[in-house]
């Protein structure tokens, strides 16, 4: 059930070294792909990378948050076109989340690696690092006009840690309102 899957997951930083079956990678895939997009445009790509030497790379996309990638055996680069729609980060971000919870629910362990707008050093974005380790180009294939951006990575594998779910006691109930902002039921 959906109500239990969001219970339950956490994000996951420390990863098993027990491969990921190909089904499940086939299954994430899926996930992303039926992930909802505005007015249907699908701006977002995704890159899997499941070679060793590529994640590790990846894993210093920024000074912090992504060095776990290392340990993961898997990562999926979301990407989008953002000369498709106005809203290619919502999309994009709505296929993140779809990839993580498709991850949980195949009992596997997550976490998103923010790209889009962070710094890999003082003179390069973490998205033009990213760009260069996966070689996405400036154009798209065939001299298309676009302009790929990554605005994630989500690190995948078996777990290698156990996190209980948020207690409903720890949501924040007090930010939500009723009709009005304010207003308490």
């Amino acid at each position: 059930m959906f109500l239990d899957l969001i219970k339950t997951r956490r994000s996951t930083r420390k990863f098993s070294e027990k491969p990921i079956e190909k089904e499940k990678i086939t299954t994430l895939i899926e996930a992303a792909l039926r992930s909802f997009s505005s007015r249907g445009i699908n701006p977002w790509q995704f890159i899997v990378i499941d070679d060793k030497n590529i994640l590790e790379k990846l894993s210093k996309s920024k000074p912090h948050g992504s060095s776990f990638l290392k340990g993961a055996m898997l990562g999926i680069a979301v990407c989008a076109d953002v000369s498709q729609c106005d809203v290619w980060v919502e999309d994009a971000s709505i296929a993140s989340a779809f990839i993580h919870l498709a991850a949980h629910d195949l009992g596997l362990g997550s976490c998103w690696i923010q790209i889009r707008q962070r710094e890999h050093d003082s003179s390069n974005s973490a998205d033009t690092y990213v760009k260069g380790v996966l070689k996405i180009p400036d154009n798209l294939p065939g001299n298309l006009p676009g302009n790929l951006t990554v605005e994630s990575i989500i690190a995948i594998g078996y777990p290698d840690e156990i996190k209980k779910g948020h207690s409903k006691d720890s949501l924040q109930f007090d930010k939500v309102s009723f009709n009005a902002y304010g207003q308490k039921n």
